[in-house]
């Protein structure tokens, strides 16, 4: 008889810009929990979406893990150079009716608020995207590891979903699970933004015959409007040749004491330092939280 799986965790940027404190938080939270875990982090670059991508953007992101102290534990993905898993996933999902072609536009769904749920479409010559076929009263439901349990209609609430766009871009929800498995990871540790996408993606490793890993949905860092710091003209690029202040503000978010890491230098000293102290049931049980508020966020949490 096997045991669990070792613990396997993962950081997955999409290179449209230089990472900023939002995405520090969430690549430090998964980090230490990997660590917590004695087992192994990787990172991985979403790379499938071209028109969004910024020239040079992975290469600066992988070069900012690691000038603070996070390069991955092995050789690192590029989502890019694994279009026939993905494709070979969608063939096993064509092959047995759960997915199909579908030429309906935005326009035609505008009026059932974009969810599918029969094709409608009114120029047929488009090219078709690829949709997972979610069966009616398909309700999935989870606990995540910091958020609880979370439930969702996927039928009601997103509908048939696309795998593949019509432009021929793989979607994101076929290539994570795909990679997930293929990587064998066993957490995923990630932004709160993410969390009504677990249901589709549970659904899918079903649907795949895949098995789920275990979630965890840290805080969502917001500018002072209440806005994704990756959409915000606040997000600036936190800075390599400074990595100790940005880590001790990100370590400050994540519900940390920050007592012990006061004065630890150089970056290598502070993440074995950071490794030592991290204690899990200190991380705030929200879904977001401002960027002023996440510096004060060490304090509350001790209260």
């Amino acid at each position: 008889m096997t045991g669990p799986l070792p613990y396997r965790g993962r950081f997955a940027p999409s290179p449209t810009g230089r990472l900023h404190f939002g995405s520090l938080v969430a690549a430090l939270g998964s980090w230490l929990l990997a660590r917590y875990h004695r087992g192994e982090w990787l990172v991985r670059v979403e790379d499938l979406d071209p028109p969004r991508e910024v020239p040079g953007a992975a290469q600066a992101q992988l070069a900012t893990l690691a000038a603070f102290g996070m390069p991955s534990d092995g050789p690192v993905v590029w989502q890019s150079q694994r279009h026939d898993l993905y494709a070979g996933a969608l063939a096993r999902l064509l092959a047995d009716g759960s997915a199909f072609q579908c030429h309906c536009s935005r326009g035609d769904l505008a009026a059932v608020n974009g969810i599918h749920r029969q094709c409608v479409a009114s120029d047929r010559s488009r090219p078709p995207a690829v949709r997972l076929r979610v069966a009616e009263g398909a309700r999935i439901g989870f606990d995540d590891g910091l958020q609880g349990r979370f439930e969702q209609d996927v039928d009601r609430d997103v509908g048939d979903f696309v795998l593949r766009r019509a432009d021929g871009h793989w979607a994101y929800q076929l290539a994570v699970v795909v990679d997930d498995h293929a990587q064998g990871i066993t957490d995923v540790v990630r932004g709160a933004d993410l969390l009504d996408s677990t249901p589709r993606q549970i659904l899918l490793q079903r649907m795949l015959g895949l098995p789920t890993p275990r979630y965890l949905h840290l805080p969502l860092i917001l500018d002072a409007q209440g806005q994704k710091l990756s959409k915000s003209m606040a997000a600036l690029p936190v800075d390599d040749d400074a990595p100790v202040p940005a880590l001790m503000a990100a370590w400050q978010a994540l519900g940390q004491d920050p007592a012990p890491m006061a004065g630890i230098l150089p970056v290598s000293g502070w993440m074995a330092a950071a490794s030592a102290h991290f204690r899990p049931e200190r991380l705030p049980k929200v879904t977001s939280m401002t960027f002023a508020a996440a510096h004060n966020n060490a304090a509350a949490s001790a209260v």
